[in-house]
């Protein structure tokens, strides 16, 4: 049973059949070599003793899984906008057997998360491991689920294979969204705490739990790696420059979205100025906007959960009061382009790279959005929107003709795949960037994801084809992931379960060695300092095979890209 219907089973058996099926499941996993590590009695399931107190988790082929541990105090009432705060200590034994409740959100974005709502009691971690002893010193995998920093929840995340068959301890963690997790308001700000970035102080505290606590279930908290995807990887990056993460992991996975900053002269992080004013607007339209220093912070601490995400968005827009990281100084203290080309982060070995079609998500979620009768994207939308983004200035005069030069629809089956091509590449080629960049001062192991054939999580809309579409890879580490309540879940067939096989045993030596093949160069190569030397991992089927950065470069456009941006 996967974990997300587990998490079902939990919210809707009765306690009795509850009890019935895990008593027979528990009894059947713990007979054998797990009985002694985990010292636990099936009928009751493992039991851990953390520093807030004992937790009871269940087995599941073999795996045992603590589901719903609470690392903080609920950020309600006076703790809402303020850093987290350990959660208080417990007598007895805590049941960890069922996901805590997700973290407020309104926008779905497509199918990274949903159902809405308005939780605030939501801080909450998982642990997946093959073995509860604190002698065995396994790798740990610190997951940070994506969404834009806006939505998205740890329970669409069955960290169970790759604690299986990578004999690894996988941590996932919710963290606070969108207006609760990201926001500056002078009021809040001058209260003499961190500020700005709850979010990523969740995971930072989060972080701080699995250092003191995960040798207990069998980790290494000398051996952390920290890994997401899409906004986890750009929180990813955000770690590895954040001084109060020092010492806290020792690698680091960006799985589509490390900090590139492609064009730094207009940032990737809002300032604090930036962020504040944007803030203030936010406390005019939730009516604390008349009053100033501490009354102002009074009102929005009164505002209700409801109240603050009916300004966060909608299923399918973001909010203009919504920003993500901001640079505040302290937890964010510099730009990722300035600490990369300064060599101002915590060095480590890095897997970093996307999915051959990152820009087929986002336009997917624009096709379901618009709403039956749904109908595929044409040339004018295509045209249309290339000339409304690349404009003189900041960019060159010119840009938008040269682009549809390099990406006409005539070269491609339809508008929407060459669509796909003109918004994939910029990214591909910011991240190459980062690659070599980094590649100088770290071991850097970059990848393409090519699986095109990856299961489609969207229902079937006119005319769309899916490829290797930002999110797609993620199914291949976490089986079934679905992503929320618009996700239909594909099995993997029998050449997509090699693959992920495969990358399961690549994320997992890394975790264990720092270097994605265990040992050696073979398959996977370090990123070279020569161009004619294979430089990127592609995962595909039937075979795993490699490029060279000057393929690479020339496949995604790379010379073009790079000549519209600033380093």
């Amino acid at each position: 049973m996967s974990a997300f219907m587990r998490r079902v089973v939990s919210a809707s058996c009765d306690d009795t059949s509850c009890k019935s099926l895990r008593s027979l499941a528990l009894g059947l996993t713990l007979i054998g070599a797990l009985m002694a590590p985990l010292h636990a009695r099936a009928a009751t399931g493992p039991i851990v003793d953390t520093t807030a107190g004992k937790v009871e988790g269940l087995v599941t082929n073999n795996v045992a899984e603590f589901l719903g541990i609470p690392y903080a105090k609920p950020p309600v009432g006076g703790l809402r906008w303020m850093p987290p705060v350990a959660h208080s200590s417990w007598s007895g034994t805590r049941k960890t057997v069922a996901f805590g409740p997700n973290c407020a959100q309104i926008t779905e974005l497509g199918v990274f998360a949903g159902p809405a709502n308005n939780n605030e009691d939501c801080l909450y971690l998982n642990v997946f491991t093959p073995n509860v002893s604190s002698s065995a010193k396994l790798p740990v995998l610190f997951w940070i689920h994506g969404g834009g920093n806006e939505d998205g929840e740890s329970s669409d995340y069955d960290g169970s294979k790759l604690a299986a068959q990578g004999r690894t301890v996988v941590v996932t963690v919710n963290y606070r969204l969108n207006l609760m997790g990201f926001l500056a308001v002078p009021s809040l700000d001058s209260e003499g705490h961190h500020f700005a970035n709850y979010g990523i102080m969740d995971q930072q505290l989060a972080l701080n739990w699995v250092h003191n606590n995960i040798a207990k279930f069998g980790g290494d908290p000398k051996n952390v790696t920290v890994g997401g995807q899409s906004a986890g990887a750009e929180d990813t990056g955000i770690h590895m420059i954040s001084p109060l993460d020092a010492g806290l992991f020792q690698r680091a996975l960006c799985e589509s979205g490390c900090p590139s900053t492609y064009y730094p002269s207009r940032g990737l992080f809002p300032t604090v100025a930036q962020a504040e004013a944007v803030g203030t607007n936010f406390a005019v339209a939730a009516g604390c906007g008349s009053k100033t220093g501490a009354a102002q912070a009074k009102c929005l601490r009164s505002l209700t959960a409801a109240q603050v995400e009916a300004l966060a968005g909608t299923a399918s827009t973001a909010s203009p009061y919504v920003l993500g990281p901001i640079l505040d100084g302290t937890i964010i203290p510099i730009q990722p382009i300035d600490a990369w080309n300064s060599g101002a982060f915590t060095h480590m070995p890095l897997i970093n790279g996307n999915t051959l079609d990152e820009e087929n998500f986002t336009l997917a979620i624009s096709e379901y959005f618009s709403g039956p009768p749904r109908t595929p994207i044409t040339s004018a939308q295509y045209m249309s929107a290339i000339a409304s983004t690349y404009v003189s200035p900041p960019f060159p005069a010119g840009t938008s003709a040269k682009i549809l030069s390099l990406y006409p629809v005539g070269a491609y089956s339809s508008a929407q795949v060459a669509w796909d091509r003109a918004g994939t590449d910029p990214f591909l080629c910011a991240e190459r960037q980062v690659d070599h960049t980094l590649g100088s001062q770290i071991p850097v192991y970059a990848y393409e994801f090519d699986d095109q054939t990856a299961p489609f999580f969207f229902p079937k809309m006119p005319g769309f084809v899916s490829l290797a579409y930002h999110t797609a890879d993620i199914q291949y580490l976490f089986p079934l992931w679905h992503g929320g309540p618009l996700g239909i879940a594909h099995p993997l067939n029998a050449q997509q379960t090699k693959l992920s096989d495969e990358l399961v045993a690549a994320w997992t030596n890394f975790a264990a060695t720092g270097n994605p093949n265990g040992v050696g160069s073979t398959p996977w190569p370090v990123f070279p300092k020569g161009t004619n030397k294979p430089a990127f991992l592609s995962q595909n089927i039937p075979v795993l095979s490699t490029f060279t950065d000057t393929q690479y470069r020339a496949q995604h456009h790379c010379d073009f890209w790079d000549s519209i941006a600033t380093y």
